[in-house]
């Protein structure tokens, strides 16, 4: 969409008084004021430009869809979260889901996503001081190849697609996770999945970085060279707007944060040298599910069109897999609610069913008691069937993109699509500007807009000012939660259980490492850790080094602290 459009789309609000107050139950959470009633005039340039701008599902620019027949093709993965305590622990949690998710009729489409715990997020193993209390708490806790093996016990890992959400160490334990398949003897050809891997939205929301954002998107380029190079059917990067949404960005912020640092990776892999059509296939994106039911619907169709767009006209990419946009959608942890939590279950399916309109491939459905603890059994089950009704009952499999066509649909979806757009465009403003060829020889990862709006704090203050604009309206009962500020039961609630992580977790995993230590070659350890940090030092890919680390019985942390060794720790910007 050119510029001229962006200003047709935002005009009207341009021009009402400056003192204007929309009615609060006529704006979006982002913002967007909407009409009571759509008509043919309401999206004229889509609607007179439908070939250009909307088409068939399965063409360009893929507003409608990825493929002609949508989910009768395939339906989309079924993927729950797990991850807590040991590595034997979430095993069984694993195969408890993998169980829950078979079907008598068809091959189950169920994939295992894997949280860890905080220290193993952080790059530090469970021995470390730092780590003390957090052991196993609220992820698993990976420190060896050793727990990757046990982690991943009987699964078929060359059958079944694993996500992996891990950010800053990323690439270590992903170099853990191959070490692995070595040892059972799988070609990590037959190997699917998805590793997370997205350091710049760390910087943004989440704050699980380790070093600087120069090194860290170093390394991110690595993984992506790596993947390319020997694991045709893994996704190298899950670019990942779930967490910007979470720590309180709107769904326009959240969308255009996600697909610039999106860019931000493509362009440092090609200042690398990358060929674009050999790594931008297995790009994949994550994005949140929150309340707004029609403008989540919008984000996920603008979110095609723009990548497709970008791809293709910013830069170069010729084959259509490259333009394709694919995406994870979690439902919004951050709208569940600790009172009345039985709310929950019905938030989760709406949610869930606007990324299914949206038309993601693959969905996690958040439990219910997520904001109280750790999910249950039966809260995870709950979950999953909340997908499976939605898959099997209710229709919406039937045919693609069944809001395509509405005057209210594509409206909304050019006007988040021009809000995005326009966010990404003063991004490129803060660094090299838009993408042109001769950048690739020119410019370094620095230059880059992303990069430096995180060293300015860009990024942060637009997402806390969008949050506090969202708090602001639910202390004026602008908004309602139902149950928080509106239909309160006085009554106290019934209790539901919660899974709670014993003490002794930690006290286990700790002299399960000291153990390891004892058993391995300490010489072995040091020059396979020299060999990571030499790669570090001549600016060389970092993989094989990582890979014959964790074969060397290198731990977690001893990898990542190499690496820091050479890169360092970031601790924020001076506008931090």
């Amino acid at each position: 969409m050119t510029t001229a459009d962006n200003t047709r789309l935002t005009k009207e609000t341009a021009s009402k008084p400056t003192n204007y107050k929309p009615d609060p139950n006529a704006v979006t959470i982002s913002g967007i004021e909407l009409d009571p009633n759509y008509t043919p005039d309401s999206s004229p340039e889509s609607l007179k430009h439908i070939d250009r701008d909307i088409a068939e599902a399965g063409r360009f620019p893929y507003t409608r869809g990825l493929f002609p027949k949508g989910y009768r093709t395939r339906l989309w993965t079924m993927r729950q979260f797990a991850g807590f305590g040991s590595a034997d622990d979430t095993n069984q949690r694993f195969k408890y889901i993998l169980n829950a998710g078979k079907t008598t009729k068809t091959k189950a489409n169920t994939g295992l996503s894997t949280a860890f715990d905080l220290p193993t997020l952080m790059g530090r193993d469970s021995d470390d001081a730092l780590s003390l209390g957090e052991v196993g708490k609220c992820g698993v806790a990976i420190d060896t190849i050793e727990d990757m093996h046990r982690l991943y016990a009987d699964i078929p890992i060359d059958q079944v697609t694993v996500s992996q959400t891990i950010n800053a160490p990323a690439c270590v334990i992903w170099a853990m996770y191959l070490a692995m398949a070595k040892q059972r003897g799988i070609d990590w050809s037959t190997l699917g999945g998805t590793l997370q891997n997205d350091i710049l939205k760390e910087f943004h929301a989440q704050n699980e970085f380790i070093y600087p954002p120069e090194a860290s998107t170093k390394l991110v380029v690595d993984t992506i060279e790596f993947q390319s190079q020997h694991l045709p059917k893994w996704n190298s990067v899950s670019i990942s707007g779930y967490h910007i949404r979470e720590a309180g960005s709107s769904a326009t912020q959240e969308l255009a944060f996600t697909l610039r640092d999106g860019m931000e990776y493509v362009e440092a892999c090609l200042i690398r040298g990358l060929d674009i059509e050999q790594f931008a296939p297995r790009l994949s994106f994550f994005f949140n599910a929150h309340n707004e039911f029609f403008e989540e619907i919008a984000k996920l169709r603008a979110a095609r069109r723009i990548w497709a767009r970008m791809m293709r006209d910013r830069y170069g990419a010729q084959n259509e897999r490259s333009w394709f946009m694919k995406t994870h959608v979690q439902t919004a942890g951050c709208s569940l609610t600790e009172q009345q939590p039985l709310n929950n279950i019905v938030r989760v399916a709406y949610q869930a069913m606007a990324a299914v309109l949206g038309g993601c491939q693959s969905l996690h459905t958040d439990s219910m008691d997520e904001t109280l603890g750790l999910p249950t059994e039966q809260a995870v089950t709950v979950a999953l069937r909340t997908q499976q009704i939605l898959a099997h009952e209710t229709g919406v499999t039937r045919t693609t993109d069944p809001l395509g066509g509405s005057w209210f649909m594509e409206s909304l979806t050019d006007t988040v699509e021009a809000e995005a757009l326009s966010y990404i465009a003063d991004i490129d403003d803060m660094g090299r500007g838009p993408w042109k060829p001769e950048h690739a020889s020119t410019t370094a990862i620095d230059d880059g807009g992303v990069v430096r709006g995180i060293h300015k704090g860009y990024f942060r203050r637009q997402i806390a000012e969008a949050s506090y604009r969202f708090s602001e309206e639910c202390e004026n009962h602008d908004r309602i939660i139902v149950g928080v500020n509106e239909y309160v039961d006085n009554e106290e609630e019934r209790p539901i259980d919660i899974l709670t992580i014993p003490d002794s977790v930690e006290t286990e995993q700790v002299e399960r490492l000291s153990e390891f230590k004892k058993r391995r070659d300490a010489d072995g350890v040091n020059r396979a850790l020299d060999a990571i940090r030499e790669a570090a030092r001549n600016n060389d890919n970092v993989m094989p080094t990582l890979v014959e680390g964790a074969l060397a019985n290198c731990t977690m942390g001893e990898m990542v602290q190499a690496m820091a060794d050479v890169y360092g720790r970031y601790t924020g910007g001076p506008e931090w």
